[in-house]
């Protein structure tokens, strides 16, 4: 049975949460959200060649610096979008956002120096943790808790649909005219419109949040509900909640074996002697599957529970990237890449869904930030542990690691993670 529309004290006006209820903003921020993804996705194929073809890096661990570089400054632009948007609304984090980000394809294009795509990607990295992290919490304080794993699979799908539109649209250009400059010229249009958008249609929806937060004015476990300061909600988020610890983990090791699948398998693809436009094809491929896996996945959270849904999910992730291993044709790494697409739809809205569930809407924003402060604190670990172990052992070796770590992951999420979403009589630990 659906869930009924919370009735909210007369004090706080005309505000009503749900998604038929803010359909019109839910949908410009599935829009928006979807221009954060292109932006990220002008990268996904053209960048990790430019390293090979045009900058010569030899070793993978300098080759994916510029991974190092987005995965640590997105993790701290995740943290603090939760405690600005507290502070200081949605909107004005979401406006900062593109503003950082509108250099990003400019200095891609003019890069005379691997330190320029280096520092483009630590802007991109403020640009994707401000903006996306900004998001994410609007869209979870407009639909309240009803349809919370919808709204996450809704954005997160509009999200990494336009990284694999734009990863294949950049594949298929750089093929034609270069690798640079009309690759980043897409990169170029995003920027400017998500500026627009942003600034002169979003609304603020930081009242949505308190609406919901007046629905629970009596803690139902002071460890979970209540006013909290930001570093108990970081220790909480961290180690002190087993569903919120364990979604911060599987998180981060999600966007471990990301980095992965971004610098290191299109250059295992061009070793084996794919053309540009195939690689480009494969790297679109696995967000493709993932971005349009979650309109169903997010949805189906919200009537089997979490839980389970991440669990699979991991292992089917750590068995698409041994596929990748084993691999050596362009049918087998497609295959690949469709079944790692698929177990990250399971687990990627799933797990914030989680932290919607566990975190009391007065200190949500700022778990949601812990939250990507950990999952995309994933980037970095794993362009430096994928790199380390290609440049010692081969890039064959690195890809099983980060199998056994995903598969690890999913074994932690099944033995220790309560399932949290309200719908199951599920008791927690």
């Amino acid at each position: 049975m659906p869930h009924p529309t919370p009735a909210l004290p007369a004090s706080l006006g005309p505000i009503r949460l749900g998604l038929r209820a803010n359909l019109a903003q839910f949908v410009l921020l599935v829009a928006v959200n979807a221009l954060v993804g292109g932006e990220l996705g002008q990268e996904r194929t053209v960048v990790p060649l430019l390293a090979d073809q045009i900058f010569h890096l030899s070793a993978y661990t300098a080759a994916l610096t510029y991974i190092v570089a987005f995965g640590a400054t997105k993790a701290a632009a995740n943290f603090f979008a939760g405690t600005l948007s507290d502070r200081f609304g949605r909107k004005p984090v979401l406006v900062a956002g593109w503003l950082v980000g509108v250099p990003v394809p400019l200095m891609l294009i003019w890069a005379p120096s691997w330190g320029w795509v280096v520092l483009a990607n630590v802007l991109l990295g403020v640009n994707q943790g401000l903006a996306w992290s900004t998001t994410v919490i609007m869209k979870i304080d407009l639909v309240g808790p009803a349809r919370r794993g919808l709204a996450m699979g809704l954005n997160e799908a509009a999200g990494y649909g336009a990284v694999a539109v734009t990863a294949m649209a950049t594949g298929a250009i750089a093929a034609h005219s270069g690798l640079r400059p009309e690759p980043f010229f897409l990169g170029i249009a995003y920027a400017a419109l998500g500026l627009g958008l942003s600034a002169l249609a979003v609304r603020e929806t930081r009242d949505h949040a308190r609406a919901e937060a007046a629905l629970h004015p009596a803690p139902r476990n002071p460890d979970r509900h209540g006013e909290l300061t930001t570093g108990r909600i970081a220790r909480l988020t961290s180690v002190g909640d087993k569903a919120l610890s364990s979604a911060s983990w599987a998180g981060m090791v999600n966007n471990l074996n990301d980095a992965l699948a971004w610098g290191v398998f299109p250059l295992l693809y061009a070793a084996h002697g794919l053309s540009v436009a195939r690689i480009g094809l494969l790297a679109a491929l696995y967000p493709a599957v993932w971005g349009a896996g979650q309109l169903l996945t997010g949805w189906w959270s919200d009537h089997i529970g979490r839980k389970h849904l991440i669990s699979a999910g991991m292992l089917l992730q750590a068995a698409a990237i041994g596929l990748v291993a084993v691999g050596t044709a362009f049918p087998v790494w497609a295959v690949a890449q469709v079944l790692l697409g698929a177990g990250t739809a399971m687990v990627y809205p799933t797990l914030l869904a989680v932290i919607g569930d566990v975190a009391h809407p007065a200190w949500r924003a700022r778990a949601v930030g812990v939250y990507r402060l950990w999952r995309d604190g994933g980037f970095a670990v794993g362009a430096l542990l994928a790199g380390a172990l290609a440049d010692a052992y081969g890039i064959i070796t690195s890809i099983w690691a980060v199998a056994a770590l995903t598969a690890a992951a999913g074994l932690v999420v099944a033995v220790r993670m309560y399932e949290t979403h309200p719908r199951p009589a599920t008791t927690p630990r």
